[in-house]
């Protein structure tokens, strides 16, 4: 069996074509190749397929694709097999033809012969028919693209080579022109070009291309060509007679290239490494990231070899590079050199060019009156002098890429760590980067640092103080290097009253501040990203210390800050590539809690009252307006409250699915709305907010978060002194505590509501508040009681000529009736509640009625009806995402099939239910694993599937 991945990925035996599937599978298929022989961790396989846009069951979506494939292989061939370690394909590595195709290479450049050497170039090109893994898309397949790309220029340069010393000047001109078309700023195709021009004898051709070459790199890059094209200009310009076919000239075979560019040792072998200014903790992922990228050290001659250490102010890119650094000494013998860039100075002012590089001639010992005056000659010399060198360069504190890309050596044989406070995505689009991106440190890491300076023995006599310190620095190196220092200069003061004195947060960035040293003081570090900001990007990074965390979505950011959305994702864009801010899922953006105590002192210090005032309450109006929207979807039925018109654009959800994600992605968002609401007077959109979010909360079973939030809602309410708020709160929070079984204090609650209610007149919200209480007696097993008040809420309802009121009313005397054993008027009842639903089209209701018509069709001996009707409310119910619902159908469904006699389906039914309540602490658990106890003695083969039909 032959793969290509150099063009569409494809699969042949015996030259027939095999059906691979569709794109996604095929992708699949190509992550394995590429890593072919060799073990990939399932979740490692997932994100190179998907990147950061996974399906929801992406393991068992993988499994279907990888068992597709196998069998699309066939047996007795290559094999895609389940390791401890992952998954791999196995098979010959050459019968892949990009490993076919690096091992022709590495034969051809291997050998002295030109004409074995061009046979296995040819070879080795004629595997590629298209661009590498044709049109699929992944993110890490497309990061793959340019190095593959890179590789067969490479290749085809090596060939053109063989090709101009052989004299086919002619044939490869087309292709010369094309490449210099494609590349112009690569010197050695442009040096491939001129010869060629000048063997066909079109010498003005060759000096014309020369010159436009030169002056391209002196506009964009700011350099003058190298010192091999250089001297092949001179040899053009004097008619060397050595030019001609077969001379070795600039086109050398790759062995005598190599000879050419041995170098010559330094005056003076550089070893500027400062020390690392703070102890490194943990960072032994990063480390391992950082070490797999020495592999491409020397892997060819001229793709520089970067990497770049990027994160926000205090978080130890310093300290990791300089630390990596200082452990990579042996192998760089020819020298090690450390620039600090200043990009982020006091001074407000980066390191100019011309000043770094006659800092990195002079470490290279090139004495001050042979520097050349023009910073194109100095970058020239400069990279003259490294060329072939085992040589490491420490680039720190750059500005942004620009800065970098002028001091960048030109081979492959040097390393270069580069550290900034910015993303850095422009430094190189292709060649032998790595951009880690450096993150706060975990709590073990974080645990270490602290102990550093301190001992052990302290950390361990005070575990909760170091823990709280840890948080309250919320794990910044910098942060906690300041606080452990404090600590280790007062060893006679117990660490709980550091912790103490970094509690409030108002206070905590005072407390994380030195006098001694701009360096190590908090304010003054974060000051230098903040001052490099634009004016719009400052305001929003302001603005976003008002918002109550953790994380904030872009139309959220544009209601805060009153800005259109494109403005707004620009100053975020800026705040994400200063590093001030980061992207934990996309299009969502949050900050280290330092640095939103940051964002809040510089609100406070340089924005009004007013301004932070109106900015909070068009942020909490965005929040209430989408809100009341997305629940809206979630019970379209469900009776609104009133609403002062929306601030700004919304473009809130449009369908059920998503109302409940984004429910889900701000859930914790909201929650945090809801107390900043209440704590800044904003009363009313505090108990409105609540109200909003109810029915997601009841679905989803995050009942201790209602109950807390309807509890704010309340007092919100009674301090707005607004009636029908009041009502609405009594309502939502006996509405919770029902849920939570807290019975007795759930009664206060609605009979509270109800006098509310009754006092303004309000027909609904009386039906609404007497179906609670015939719930919370239903809890009690008060069901005579319960159906008494079932009666007043369908007599509320009608007076309302509320449809769907008198459905879920009617719905609720089935139920009753039912559990009093009348079960015929329950079915009555049900069946006109299930009419008037269908009729109003409103889901939430129908599936609670076909779950009451199961338990009535149970009560009836008619279990075949029955399991008909739970099945009817477990597909509601799972389309509604009310999870807590579905667990109790399951039970009734589980319950019906056991009496069927369908035991496997039960029990696997059983299963689902207890995993269910377990989950969301609902109660009838212990009911729910003595069912499951009885049927799983009763199964003595394979469980089936549940059917869902």
């Amino acid at each position: 069996m032959e793969f290509r991945l150099l063009g569409g990925v494809e699969a042949l035996v015996n030259g027939r074509h095999v059906e691979l599937g569709h794109a996604r599978q095929r992708c699949v298929l190509a992550v394995l190749l590429v890593q072919v022989n060799r073990p990939l961790p399932v979740d490692q396989l997932i994100h190179r397929v998907w990147g950061d846009h996974s399906p929801q069951r992406a393991r068992d979506t993988l499994h279907g694709y990888l068992s597709r494939l196998r069998s699309a292989l066939g047996d007795g061939g290559p094999a895609i097999v389940r390791r401890p370690d992952g998954y791999a394909l196995t098979t010959d590595a050459l019968d892949v033809d990009l490993y076919h195709f690096r091992d022709l290479i590495g034969r051809a450049r291997a050998t002295d012969d030109d004409g074995p050497a061009a046979d296995l170039f040819e070879q080795a090109l004629g595997l590629w028919h298209g661009d590498p893994f044709g049109t699929l898309e992944s993110p890490w397949l497309d990061s793959l693209r340019p190095s593959l790309r890179h590789e067969r220029l490479a290749a085809e340069l090596d060939r053109n080579d063989i090709a101009l010393r052989c004299g086919r000047h002619t044939e490869q001109l087309a292709g010369l022109r094309a490449h210099a078309w494609e590349d112009p700023l690569d010197e050695r195709i442009a040096g491939q070009l001129m010869l060629a021009l000048c063997s066909c004898g079109r010498v003005a051709e060759a000096l014309d291309h020369y010159r436009s070459t030169r002056m391209r790199l002196a506009d964009e890059l700011g350099i003058d060509p190298c010192a091999s094209l250089q001297r092949l200009h001179q040899r053009i310009l004097s008619a060397d007679p050595n030019l001609a076919p077969h001379a070795p000239g600039i086109a050398a075979s790759t062995a005598t290239r190599a000879l050419e560019r041995q170098p010559q040792p330094l005056s003076t072998v550089p070893s500027q490494l400062p020390p690392p200014v703070a102890r490194l903790a943990g960072r032994t992922r990063e480390l391992e990231v950082l070490n797999r990228h020495l592999d491409a050290v020397g892997h060819d001659g001229t793709t520089v070899v970067v990497a770049s250490i990027v994160g926000s102010a205090g978080i130890g890119k310093t300290t990791l590079a300089l630390s990596w650094a200082q452990q990579l000494r042996e192998q760089f013998p020819d020298g090690q050199l450390y620039v600090n860039l200043r990009g982020f100075d006091p001074s407000g002012v980066p390191m100019p060019l011309h000043e770094a590089v006659r800092g990195v001639l002079e470490g290279l010992g090139v004495p001050a009156q042979n520097i050349p005056a023009t910073v194109h000659a100095q970058i020239g010399l400069y990279r003259t002098l490294v060329a072939g060198k085992r040589l490491l360069l420490v680039l720190d504190n750059a500005h942004d890429a620009d800065q970098i890309r002028s001091l960048l050596p030109g081979t492959g044989s040097c390393l270069v760590i580069v550290t900034s406070r910015r993303q850095l995505s422009g430094l190189l689009s292709g060649g032998h980067v790595r951009h880690l991106a450096l993150g706060l440190l975990d709590t073990d890491e974080a645990r270490q640092l602290l102990a550093g300076p301190l001992g052990p023995d302290r950390i361990a006599a005070e575990p909760d103080a170091a823990a709280a310190i840890v948080e309250r620095c919320a794990r910044l190196p910098l942060a906690l290097s300041i606080a452990a220092a404090r600590a280790a200069t007062a060893p006679h003061l117990p660490l709980a009253a550091l912790a103490d004195e970094l509690r409030e947060e108002r206070h905590r960035i005072a407390a994380l501040s030195t006098h001694d040293s701009h360096h190590t003081d908090l304010a003054t570090v974060f000051s230098w990203s903040y001052q490099a900001l634009s004016p719009a990007s400052a305001r929003v990074f302001r603005l976003l210390g008002i918002h109550p965390g953790p994380d904030i979505g872009t139309p959220a950011a544009a209601a805060l800050a009153d800005l259109p959305k494109d403005s707004v994702r620009a100053a975020l864009a800026e705040l994400t590539d200063a590093n001030l801010l980061h992207q934990p899922t996309p299009g969502r953006y949050q900050f280290h809690d330092l640095l939103r105590v940051y964002a809040t002192e510089r609100a406070l210090t340089e924005d009004s009252d007013h301004e932070r005032d109106t900015a909070l309450r068009r942020l909490l109006d965005h929040y209430l307006h989408t809100a009341a929207a997305a629940d809206r979807l979630l019970d379209p039925h469900r009776d609104p409250i009133a609403l002062e018109p929306p601030c700004s654009e919304l473009g809130p959800p449009t369908v059920h699915e998503e109302a409940l994600d984004w429910f889900s992605a701000q859930l914790t968002v909201l929650l945090g709305a809801v107390r900043q609401a209440a704590q800044s007077g904003l009363d009313g959109h505090a108990w409105r907010l609540a109200w909003a979010m109810t029915t997601y909360l009841q679905r989803k079973g995050h009942w201790q978060a209602w109950v807390a939030t309807a509890r704010l809602a309340l007092e919100s309410a009674c301090r707005s002194g607004n009636p029908a708020g009041q009502a609405h709160s009594h309502h939502g929070l006996g509405l919770a505590l029902a849920w939570t079984r807290q019975t007795d204090s759930a009664r206060v609650h609605l009979d509270q509501a109800l006098d509310r209610y009754t006092a303004l007149g309000d027909n609904p919200g009386q039906a609404h508040t007497h179906r609670t209480i015939a719930f919370v007696l239903q809890r009690t097993g008060h069901y005579t009681g319960a159906l008494d008040h079932a009666e007043q809420t369908l007599a509320c309802y009608q007076a309302a000529d509320h449809l769907a009121g008198q459905a879920s009313a009617r719905n609720a005397i089935g139920w009753y009736r039912a559990q009093l054993g009348d079960f015929q008027r329950a079915l009555a009842d049900c069946e006109q509640a299930l009419t008037l639903f269908q009729k109003v089209g409103n889901r939430t209701g129908e599936a609670y009625t076909w779950d009451s018509l199961g338990f009535i069709y149970r009560g009836l001996s008619r279990s075949d009806e029955a399991a008909r009707c739970y099945k009817q409310a477990l597909g509601h119910f799972r389309d509604l995402g009310d999870r807590s619902s579905e667990a109790d159908t399951l039970t009734g469904l589980a319950e019906a099939q056991q009496a069927l006699g369908h035991m496997d389906l039960a029990r696997l039914a059983c299963q689902e239910a207890l995993a269910l309540k377990q989950e969301l602490g609902l109660p009838g658990t212990d009911h729910v694993r003595a069912l499951l106890t009885e049927l799983s003695a009763s199964v003595s083969t394979a469980p089936a599937s549940v059917d869902r039909r």
